[in-house]
């Protein structure tokens, strides 16, 4: 991603200057949410079933969670249900696969666990049979650091698509040293590092499902989501990272499989068979299209080494790896459905300037295997190709051509497939004012629309004969007084391959049901007790790692006590305002055996069982 910044310059050597945010959201949780405060999720629907997701907070080693799926909120109508256990093993996540489901029907569902229910979710299953419109909303790239998650909270209120794709960077791995152009000091992640352990990436996933609007959108859609580089480290590749030094920060295959692991406990993905290393599917839905989702990041990427000589076009040099490339050239050529859109996390357009290539990190930097898809797509007549891509903060429409020498821009004529890039949710692209699209046209005549400076999410709307995407933009993530706007809207007419510019916007659809409420359907107290939401690791060596949310702005005491009840180690703090915070307790001399860890604010409290095992 740092490669965009070649970009900025060649275009417009400025960068944007770091702007305060008007208001404090450190994270929202009342004690209604009580033990399910990260909310619930779903995703991968299919035809008769879908996953479901939530995470228990707990003082106990296991618990026992039941779930339940119903066709009305009060669960009067129960058509699923069932029970499962969680650990830490699994970071008291819980993940069920909903099966017995029908197909293209809206669901609400909720989990328990004793007296205690969670907010009720609503999701959806895929179309067994050919259905006319079929609606999403893309995202991609939300730096919990940048600012307000405002396109998430616009996609849940409208209630208006039936999934959401989130194409990677559904979290960043930076610490407060961000490298991005507009951190808010109040929006500040934990751990207040960069992360590089189990540990890390389970709070990082923590903090940002706290995040009331996340929690939102999660609450009301099911995810298809795949990873990009910052779920483990900033331009990743199969055996190390840009955003990776060995030595200093660990083996990169440790690291690399704390990300993995973490992603699959907290994302509403479908396990793999108990493997965490393979995310590329497909979801059929009915005869209207497939949805491919396919891993330019880590399953088959070799290391990012320009974009000119010998060794980048390299017929051998590959991105998916040839595993997937030949099950995603499978994948394209077997599918009936009308629309084959593929979930891919970098730019497949050609990009230049100034007669050279832009980044490394895109499909630019492995040409030889992107012409090997293209060709695939145009020798076996595979029409409706629509590729969604993510990453680099910035919108474009593209067509796709086999050869850009061969590609006639008034007509078309040449394209293959085309390329929707939405823009970042947060994530800044450093370009403070408009690039005519006209210039980067001069370089890229393939480029049919281009925008390098809003945030926002791209509304992707399917119909038997067409596909149409609207770039969505909010006016602000510095405050949650957003308006939004339609940046611009393209078509791809069937059959065609090419892009068109629409004669309008998308309408507002009037047809799904409610939203799933905000409030609990459970009785149950509202007190805003203090809570312990991660303690890691247990057992421990040196150190501990708290996560814990204070209600009020108060003083929290830490205390540490051997099983005779002598305290062995005691903390006070005082914080200035609500919210959740993170903290690291070094304990290196501490006598092996086990202890009780109480987080206190003096009007509650929660303990924890650990054991020290040096």
């Amino acid at each position: 991603m740092k490669n965009l910044l070649l970009l900025s310059s060649l275009l417009v050597a400025l960068f944007s200057q770091a702007q305060p945010h008007l208001a404090a959201d450190r994270s929202d949780l009342s004690g209604a949410l009580a033990p399910f405060y990260h909310g619930v999720a779903s995703g991968d629907p299919l035809t008769d079933r879908v996953i479901l997701w939530t995470r228990i907070t707990t003082e106990n080693n296991t618990e026992t969670v039941e779930w339940q799926v119903a066709t009305d909120t009060l669960f009067t109508t129960l058509v699923a249900s069932g029970s499962t256990t969680t650990d830490s093993s699994k970071d008291f996540t819980v993940k069920v696969d909903a099966t017995g489901l029908q197909a293209n029907t809206w669901y609400y569902y909720r989990f328990k666990n004793g007296s205690d229910f969670s907010m009720i979710g609503r999701t959806r299953t895929a179309p067994s049979t050919s259905v006319n419109n079929l609606r999403f909303a893309v995202v991609a790239c939300s730096n919990y650091q940048d600012g307000f998650f405002n396109a998430y909270r616009d996609i849940a209120t409208k209630n208006d698509v039936d999934m959401v794709i989130h194409l990677g960077d559904y979290y960043y791995e930076y610490g407060p040293d961000d490298f991005s152009p507009g951190v808010d000091s109040s929006r500040l992640t934990e751990p207040y590092s960069e992360i590089l352990t189990l540990s890390d990436y389970r709070i990082r996933h923590s903090v940002y499902k706290l995040d009331p609007d996340l929690r939102f959108v999660h609450q009301q859609y099911p995810f298809i989501a795949v990873w990009d580089d910052h779920e483990t480290a900033n331009n990743s590749w199969t055996d190390g990272a840009e955003n990776h030094t060995p030595g200093t920060e660990g083996v990169w295959a440790e690291r690399e499989d704390a990300g993995k692991k973490a992603y699959f406990e907290w994302m509403p993905i479908r396990d793999n068979y108990n493997s965490f290393d393979t995310i590329h599917r497909t979801i059929p839905l009915g005869g209207l299209a497939d949805l491919i989702m396919i891993d330019t990041r880590l399953e088959g990427r070799q290391e990012q080494i320009g974009t000119t000589g010998a060794a980048v076009t390299d017929t051998n040099r590959t991105l998916l790896g040839p595993n997937q490339l030949s099950w995603f050239k499978q994948q394209l050529s077997s599918s009936t459905a009308q629309w084959k859109i593929i979930g891919n996390q970098v730019m497949v357009s050609p990009l230049r300037a100034l007669g050279q290539f832009l980044n490394d990190d895109q499909w630019d930097g492995y040409p030889a295997e992107r012409k090997k898809i293209l060709t695939h797509i145009e020798d076996n007549n595979i029409d409706n190709v629509v590729i969604l891509t993510g990453d680099i903060h910035t919108s474009w429409a593209n067509d796709i051509p086999v050869d850009v020498a061969n590609y006639t821009s008034s007509t078309g004529a040449g394209s293959v497939a085309v390329e929707y890039v939405c823009t970042s949710v947060t994530s800044g692209s450093f370009i403070t004012f408009a690039v005519p699209v006209s210039l980067i046209q001069s370089f890229n005549p393939n480029i049919k629309y281009a925008d390098l400076s809003k945030r926002g999410y791209l509304l992707l709307d399917v119909t038997p004969q067409r596909v149409q995407g609207d770039w969505i933009y909010v006016n602000t993530i510095s405050n949650k007084n957003f308006t939004t706007t339609v940046g611009a809207s393209w078509c791809d007419v069937k059959d065609e391959n090419h892009l068109t510019s629409c004669g309008s916007a998308l309408t507002p659809r009037n047809n799904l049901p409610p939203l799933a409420p905000v409030i609990t359907s459970a009785n149950k107290s509202i007190s805003d007790p203090v809570v312990m939401l991660a303690c890691f690791p247990n057992p421990f060596l040196n150190e501990l790692k708290l996560q814990y949310y204070l209600p009020n702005a108060e003083q929290v005491s830490i205390t540490l006590r051997d099983v005779s009840g002598k305290v062995v180690f005691s903390n006070t703090q005082r914080y200035s305002a609500s919210g959740s915070y993170f903290e690291t307790v070094a304990l290196p001399s501490l006598a092996k055996g086990s202890y009780y860890l109480t987080l206190s604010n003096g009007k509650s409290q929660t303990t924890r069982q650990l054991v020290k095992v040096k």
